[in-house]
């Protein structure tokens, strides 16, 4: 058993256990922590670690015990890889003695140094007229119920239970199923996740999991939550086309790799991706089971549940789209310590602030840039002379309605934003003190016609840390200035809420792309 990870620093790492833990240990200690955990020689002690192995004669003890069974495999004319979902594959019914003959054919060829899979057999399979298929390599026993609580007549190997032990620390788990998952040639699952909780166990050959926590989600690019296969990625495994999924490139941050070997079980938790690969001629066993979290939710909380998770995602969709650490720490004209960000006394008279002197040259470079920007966006074949003089007059001007305001959603690509986002909170109140006073339609201007959707997202959130920096009476007199600039204050306030409003939006839609695989409204989402 080996284990690699990403260097992704805030990565949930999996837990590795030389001994098995009691039940008690596990509900307490590792199944609420939703991470995955490797127990090694966990079920060295079953029947069926021990009959099962194929080098062993385990394939003769299947065949005795089994052999009359019908079971329902998957076949996949993109063998060795098997995608999950049911476009991929088609589902077929085999007598369970016939899979093994396959297998035995299999540890034949390995004992005389044959190639198990030939890649001239990988796109063509037919069925012989003896009802076997000519292409074994193409059969994948996957997912066979040996136990089915809530559906008793799919059980299809139910005589193998006896050979299956339950771990002791499931014992007060109710197990929803128990599966066997067997292939003949080497074989990839696609990448997905279950809806239960895991407990894969090998019980002979070896098996690869490459494993990313739900936060990955974005970076797997999900199918569609409405689709028959919604739990499964879209990525494909051998090409995965990194133009039409750009944050595919980063998945690997985001994961965790294990080896497995017979005897091992690794814990699986519910949500986590996983990417299977296993070697020729592995037997594997595993459980499902409800999490205490899902069986503990009630039907009439789940709308509420449903909107406060969509908020929470929204919410960090908003900040990762403002979250561009090399701007962060960018300067203008100067070292941005030198900007004022203290906390103000109460009672200074915020008008004195309004006329910015000579020495402040980082509030006067911002003023200076920021009327710049207005007047190109509002006026763009008219010189610009930063005076009062030439201060914009925007309001009762037909061609004013003509100006269509800037789409953006990203500070990378809006300048207005971006020099905003750069200021410390009191100083951007200095640079727009003094713009009500000397540009007042300036002022209006960005506000009502420049002013994108990310700007008026910035503009309120450096509101919100102006609050915390200046007293009541200040806060009061800042905005009673600032808003005293426009004739129709209402207006101003409505374009404001409107941009972040939008702003919000277009974070629900990354959102629905990102986690759930649907484009909203049709429309593409905005890639970061």
């Amino acid at each position: 058993m080996s284990l690699s990870s990403s260097s992704a620093a805030s990565l949930p790492r999996m837990r590795m256990f030389d001994k098995i833990p009691s039940a008690e240990e596990f509900i307490s200690e590792i199944e609420p922590l939703n991470v995955p955990a490797v127990f090694s020689g966990c079920i060295k002690n079953w029947k069926a670690f021990s009959q099962w192995n194929p080098s062993n004669g385990g394939l003769d003890y299947l065949q005795e015990k089994a052999g009359s069974s019908t079971v329902e495999a998957m076949l996949s004319q993109q063998a060795p890889v098997f995608y999950g979902d049911i476009r991929s594959h088609e589902r077929v019914s085999l007598p369970f003695s016939t899979f093994i003959g396959y297998c035995k054919d299999n540890l034949c060829d390995r004992c005389d140094g044959e190639d198990s899979f030939l890649e001239s057999k990988k796109h063509t399979l037919t069925e012989s007229h003896t009802g076997q298929f000519e292409f074994p390599e193409q059969i994948y026993l996957a997912q066979v119920p040996i136990l089915n609580i809530e559906c008793t007549e799919k059980v299809q190997l139910e005589c193998l239970r006896e050979d299956v032990e339950m771990p002791p620390f499931l014992e007060s788990k109710t197990i929803s199923s128990i599966n066997l998952w067997m292939n003949s040639a080497q074989s990839r699952s696609s990448t997905h996740y279950d809806p239960h909780h895991n407990l894969l166990c090998i019980v002979s050959g070896c098996k690869q999991v490459v494993l990313w926590p739900p936060s990955a989600c974005p970076f797997l690019y999900p199918r569609p939550i409405y689709g028959e296969a919604s739990n499964h990625s879209t990525l494909d495994l051998d090409e995965p086309n990194f133009c039409a999924h750009p944050r595919a490139e980063h998945s690997d941050e985001y994961s965790q790799k294990i080896i497995l070997h017979g005897g091992d079980a690794l814990f699986i938790p519910e949500g986590w991706y996983h990417q299977v690969d296993s070697e020729t001629l592995t037997i594997a066993v595993n459980f499902w089971w409800r999490s205490d979290m899902m069986s503990g939710l009630s039907d009439h909380m789940d709308s509420y549940y449903l909107r406060r998770i969509l908020r929470r995602l929204i919410d960090k969709e908003m900040n990762q789209l403002l979250h561009l650490p090399s701007l962060v720490d960018d300067k203008i004209d100067g070292n941005q310590s030198d900007q004022p960000n203290t906390r103000v006394p109460g009672g200074v008279q915020l008008r004195q602030m309004s006329v910015l002197h000579e020495t402040d040259q980082l509030a006067v470079s911002a003023l200076q840039k920021l009327v710049s920007l207005v007047h190109e966006r509002v006026n763009p074949n008219q010189p610009v002379n930063s005076t009062p003089a030439n201060n914009l007059a925007v309001e009762g001007k037909d061609e004013s309605n003509e100006i269509m305001k800037p789409d953006l959603f990203n500070l990378k690509d809006d300048p207005v934003a971006l020099l905003l986002w750069t200021l410390q909170p009191l100083a951007l109140r200095c640079v727009l003190l003094a713009m009500a006073h000397n540009f007042p339609r300036t002022l209006e201007a960005l506000i009502l016609l420049v002013l994108s959707p990310v700007g008026a997202e910035v503009l309120t959130r450096k509101f919100e840390e102006m609050d915390q920096l200046i007293g009541e009476e200040d806060r009061s007199q800042f905005f009673q200035i600032f808003y005293g600039v426009f004739d129709n204050q209402i207006a101003a306030m409505d374009a404001l809420l409107n941009g972040k409003e939008s702003f919000a939006r277009q974070a629900f839609k990354n959102v629905l792309d990102q986690y759930l695989g649907v484009h909203f409204d049709g429309s593409k989402p905005l890639v970061k």
